[in-house]
């Protein structure tokens, strides 16, 4: 904290008056499902995006990132934003004050805001909606606005549909914004409704293994996704009635999937409707202290998701293939929306310096670089923080 004060002062020559975490998230199960309207099984992780701010007397805004310094400080007025290639990063942020202005107004005063993240950029793990929340704290906090956390994660995301275009379900902003310490939150994405499950893992650990292939959201395929399964609704509602494709069991499925005539749309269809009751039956299994079953159906997930939706790729079939070959694991599985990024695993804790160690050096053969691993601790979501933290910024194990 005494180092991003420093920084901060540096780059604003004034001091920060606010401090803000906002988390990443990691999906244990329950992929792609979100904007089918079914569950998903996300938490919040303890390493994320810090922002420090200071109100300006003027309505000019200035952000700062530590991770791309080269891109200097990002500057505009409050009335006028938009989406422009060359303020890359700062999109985010922008996005979400354009959408709290188109309900509260343009704000007063403007800001300046530092941000630092240790969210592996482009892994995967939620830096964008991690930026999102954060500015959308700050903002509360900053013109003491009162709303509720479920709103910013609507407006966040929001921001994100509209604002950068990419059109993302909700989970990836609700599990940031409402995450609880050491809990998994399973998810209706299409009701809001939600529920908080411990995670008793007794021996084990969540490792997240990033597989370093960058991917951009916006340029892969995932809005194709969501236009194939939108397709895919549109033809079963013509013979059954449904509001999402999480409202179908696999059986009702089966019994219409004919409907649909184009074998790579059944199969986009076929993984939103089963891996929507994988998701409630591991956290059921989670619930029993089913690990094994619980890894069973993490497993089953990645296959759905290379062969049916076709999302995963060369980098993370690769790593959860070598991460099941190591003693100690019971479940692994892409997580996020894939095209690469990161796998997550259930890894007994007495084996997790060898699963680094064997996988790496598998993975690297193969693919030619070596992976990342993380072991995650699950944290609270998006809140303000102390500006005397001594707290320390975890990093990359």
């Amino acid at each position: 904290m005494q180092t991003l004060q420093a920084t901060f002062k540096k780059i604003f020559q004034t001091e920060a008056t606010l401090a803000v975490f906002s988390p990443g998230r990691v999906n244990l199960i329950g992929e792609h499902t979100d904007y089918n309207g079914g569950h998903v099984f996300p938490c919040a992780l303890s390493f994320g995006t810090y922002a420090l701010v200071s109100k300006r007397n003027d309505q000019k805004y200035r952000f700062y990132s530590m991770n791309f310094p080269s891109k200097g400080i990002v500057s505009g007025t409050l009335d006028t934003l938009i989406n422009t290639k060359e303020d890359d990063w700062a999109n985010y942020p922008k996005g979400v004050i354009d959408v709290f202005q188109k309900r509260y107004e343009i704000f007063a005063n403007g800001f300046d805001v530092l941000f630092y993240g240790n969210i592996p950029n482009g892994a995967g793990l939620s830096s964008s909606a991690s930026l999102e929340l954060a500015m959308a704290v700050v903002l509360r906090e900053l013109f003491t606005l009162k709303i509720t956390m479920v709103d910013m994660v609507k407006m966040s995301q929001e921001a994100e549909n509209v604002f950068i275009g990419v059109k993302c379900g909700i989970m990836d902003q609700f599990a940031i914004g409402m995450g609880k310490k050491n809990h998994a939150i399973l998810l209706n994405c299409n009701t809001l409704s939600y529920r908080y499950s411990p995670l008793q893992l007794a021996n084990y650990k969540i490792v997240i293994s990033n597989t370093n292939k960058r991917r951009g959201l916006a340029d892969s395929k995932y809005n194709e996704r969501r236009q194939e399964t939108t397709q895919a609704l549109t033809a079963l509602q013509k013979v059954i009635e449904i509001t999402s494709l999480g409202d179908l069991a696999p059986n009702e499925f089966e019994a219409i999937a004919d409907v649909l005539g184009s074998e790579r749309i059944r199969r986009r269809a076929k993984h939103a409707v089963y891996e929507n009751a994988r998701t409630l039956a591991a956290v059921e299994a989670l619930e029993h202290n089913q690990l094994t079953t619980f890894g069973q159906l993490m497993i089953e997930s990645h296959k759905s998701l290379r062969d049916d939706y076709e999302v995963t790729g060369e980098e993370l079939d690769v790593l959860v293939s070598c991460a099941l070959k190591q003693p100690g694991v019971i479940g692994s599985r892409m997580t996020g929306a894939g095209f690469g990024g990161c796998s997550v695993s259930i890894v007994a804790s007495d084996q997790i310096v060898n699963f680094q160690q064997n996988v790496a050096a598998e993975y690297a053969k193969i693919i030619g670089y070596e992976p990342t691993f993380y072991v995650a601790d699950i944290a609270d979501g998006t809140k303000k923080i102390s500006l005397n933290s001594t707290e320390k910024i975890v990093e990359e194990v």
